[in-house]
């Protein structure tokens, strides 16, 4: 099975390891080895926390990235934080969630990066910003914390979150992205059409297109779908999501199989493209 530490063998290769499952604290009653076939197109997992993932079967032979969220949180106290990442030997840490939108200046995110994500020796994200583009929110807020850092934050990849209506607009956001932060790998921990009208099947025909992109994308080293959970499990756990995003984009069905979105996770970037090709004559 493919771990972290074998994801640089696919960093220039357009089909392999670059999926990844968003995983929830309520996951406990599933088991993410479903999507670990053995062929490496699933391959890491996160669940927003320092600790590992609760399931039914630990990380499912995935790579675990630990995530530290918040400034500090009685789950994942960011006193913890080393000695976590330590014991459980995580290759790449990702940190805040959405600081651009909670009240997190750039100037504050900076010096608490220096002084806890710097020290670990391990691949870093910079935290994850929503798509918004209002001004100090996004990719602005991003570049303003890099200012902030002034050369000291040490990092390996810019975070990102995507919510819309449409494949065109994700995929322009993702290459302004790599227009703005050309000399650094996009991860892309959160993404799905917003709760659209077509549900399940609008979300399918939604990822075909994104993971085909992204697949071909060079300078995207990982991308996390929302969600990995089941829509029971969402529903009974998690209202605001389910208002934002819908449950079409589950990756689990509520018998804990591989929903049509979750099927997807399987599927080569070259099939992707056929699935995409109007005229069935193979790659568009």
């Amino acid at each position: 099975m493919l771990t972290l530490a074998s994801l640089a063998l696919f960093a220039t290769t357009v089909l392999a390891g670059k999926r990844g499952l968003c995983w929830t604290y309520f996951d406990g009653s599933l088991d993410p080895g479903v999507f670990n076939n053995g062929y490496g197109e699933v391959v890491a997992i996160y669940d927003y926390e320092t600790y590992a993932p609760p399931s039914t079967n630990g990380n499912g032979g995935l790579g675990f990235i630990g995530m530290q969220r918040c400034l500090d949180c009685s789950s994942s106290p960011i006193a913890d934080l080393a000695s976590r990442q330590a014991a459980q030997g995580w290759a790449t840490v990702f940190t805040l969630n959405e600081p651009d939108v909670n009240g997190i200046t750039p100037s504050q995110a900076a010096s608490w990066y220096i002084q806890y994500i710097n020290p670990l020796a391990i691949k870093k994200a910079l935290p994850a910003v929503t798509s918004s583009g209002t001004s100090g929110q996004g990719l602005s807020w991003v570049s303003q914390m890099i200012s902030a850092c002034a050369g000291r934050c040490y990092f390996d990849y810019i975070n990102l979150h995507w919510y819309g209506t449409s494949f065109a607009e994700f995929e322009s956001y993702v290459q302004s992205a790599h227009s703005e932060f050309p000399n650094y790998q996009l991860v892309i921990t959160e993404f799905a059409l917003q709760n659209p009208a077509g549900g399940q099947a609008a979300q399918v025909a939604f990822f075909q297109q994104a993971f085909a992109f992204l697949d071909g994308a060079s300078y995207v080293q990982l991308y996390f779908p929302f969600v990995a959970t089941s829509p029971a499990l969402l529903q009974a756990n998690d209202a605001s999501a389910v208002a934002y995003v819908g449950t079409g984009s589950c990756l689990y069905n509520n018998d804990g199989t591989p929903s049509a979105v979750g099927n997807l996770m399987y599927t080569t970037s070259s099939a992707l493209f056929q699935v995409n090709d109007p005229f069935g004559a193979g790659y568009v």
